[in-house]
């Protein structure tokens, strides 16, 4: 038995991903950026395990989470920026692996144009201009379908050296035609025509005409003059000139004709997401002067003591303690011990006003001392710095811990934030 999992099946799957942060879905689904403490080799960060163990671990490094809704997410596909002399891919219905080629082009008037004839594999020599819904030939022989043109957002937001936002143009979409033929492919040019020969066009369609050309006694090629329309499968042959033994293929549109849903047509089987974190955002929910080597994407979290699912913007992920009569300075990532509890913990952010200190900190089963409470009263003491202070106050995260669904993980080498930083954040999913 033999089985293959189809492209319209890797379609599926992206749209219903994408449909989940649509705020009408009822999902909420938030980034989170999380583990402060080094890899035990920095240039080579663990590689991220899908357990039951590991969706409890992401929790206990976790700093903050921002939520990201659909104007944050984008379906893109490779980016191919048209340079002249490469040879593109034309468009078939028969070839499986299209979506592996390049057959699609992003010119820098930022219009995208699908190649559906690439001159019997030559160099492309002519940039692709304009946004007319016709064929258009350009002059080294190509011929080339305008799919879209990226807006300024998008360019700003999704797309990058390795990706292109795709979307279908309304305009474009209303002027496909279904089943239509807009190329026919000479496969041998025959012999012994001393004049272009009838092309002949039996099909399940209709309306599709076409002439032939011929070159030293031979079709040389055949241009469409009517793409017709309802074609599902055609065959061609021809009739008269005095010649034998030409063939020539018709190559039909996909479903709703090109254009008609640039999305599939280019295989946007790629969702990205870009969240932009700035500065001390969520006023302080995601820290400076610290640095993150985990970003990840969960759905649903909750908000901590309601068993409601979270809606803020942001959320912090760590717990604090409000301390007094602070002597010595903490320092960011150093471990801090309970003189009482025994507790351990590892400081992600400081905020000191006078002798009183207020600790954010994480707790992680790598601790001696995991997961034990501190008690109010007693003494903290840094590990590195010597530093002390008496803790007045505990308080909770704003994100109920283990609650949600951990659905992605990037596991990655410091990314250091800074006051005056904005982090970019693009994550590309495949299906």
């Amino acid at each position: 038995m033999t089985a293959i999992v189809t492209n319209n099946f890797r379609f599926h799957n992206s749209e219903q991903f994408t449909e989940a942060f649509d705020e009408a879905s009822g999902n909420n689904m938030y980034l989170f950026i999380g583990r402060p403490i080094a890899w035990s080799d920095e240039n080579s960060p663990d590689t991220p395990v899908d357990s039951t163990l590991q969706s409890f671990n992401h929790w206990d490094d976790m700093i903050a989470l921002k939520r990201v809704t659909s104007s944050d997410i984008k379906y893109v596909v490779p980016r191919y920026d048209w340079t002249s002399g490469t040879v593109y891919t034309e468009y078939s219905d028969v070839i499986g692996s299209l979506f592996d080629s390049e057959f699609y082009v992003l010119t820098d008037d930022y219009n995208v144009y699908k190649c559906l004839f690439n001159n019997s594999g030559a160099g492309s020599t002519t940039k692709p201009t304009g946004t007319s819904n016709s064929v258009l030939t350009t002059a080294d022989g190509y011929k080339w379908k305008y799919m879209y043109t990226v807006t300024a957002g998008d360019a700003l937001k999704f797309l990058t050296t390795d990706f292109m936002p795709v979307e279908t143009d309304a305009t474009v979409s209303a002027a496909a035609v279904d089943g239509s033929v807009q190329v026919i492919k000479v496969i041998n040019g025959g012999s012994g025509y001393t004049s272009a020969p009838n092309v002949i066009i039996s099909a399940d369609g209709g309306n599709c005409t076409a002439t032939a050309t011929i070159t030293s006694n031979a079709v040389s090629s055949i241009t469409v003059t009517n793409v017709g329309s309802g074609y599902r499968k055609a065959s061609i042959s021809f009739e008269g000139g005095a010649g034998a033994n030409a063939s020539a293929k018709a190559v039909i549109s996909p479903a709703g004709g090109h254009g008609y849903n640039a999305v599939r047509e280019l295989g946007g089987m790629y969702i990205m997401m870009n969240t932009r974190l700035e500065y001390a955002d969520g006023s302080g929910d995601f820290p400076v002067a610290q640095d993150f080597r985990k970003i990840g994407i969960i759905k649903d979290p909750q908000t901590y003591g309601t068993g409601n699912v979270a809606t803020a913007t942001t959320l912090n992920a760590t717990k604090y303690l409000n301390t007094t009569s602070a002597s010595g300075t903490f320092s960011n990532d150093e471990y801090i011990t309970g003189g009482t509890s025994g507790a351990n913990a590892r400081i992600v952010a400081t905020s000191v006003s006078g002798s009183n200190v207020t600790i954010r900190y994480l707790q992680a089963n790598t601790l001696s001392g995991n997961y034990t409470a501190f008690t109010s009263g007693e003494t903290v003491t840094g590990a590195s710095s010597g530093a002390t202070a008496t803790i007045g106050g505990l308080a909770n995260p704003e994100a109920q811990h283990y609650t949600g669904e951990v659905i992605y993980v990037d596991q990655r080498k410091a990314i250091s934030r800074a006051s005056d930083q904005v982090e970019s954040i693009h994550l590309v999913v495949e299906f």
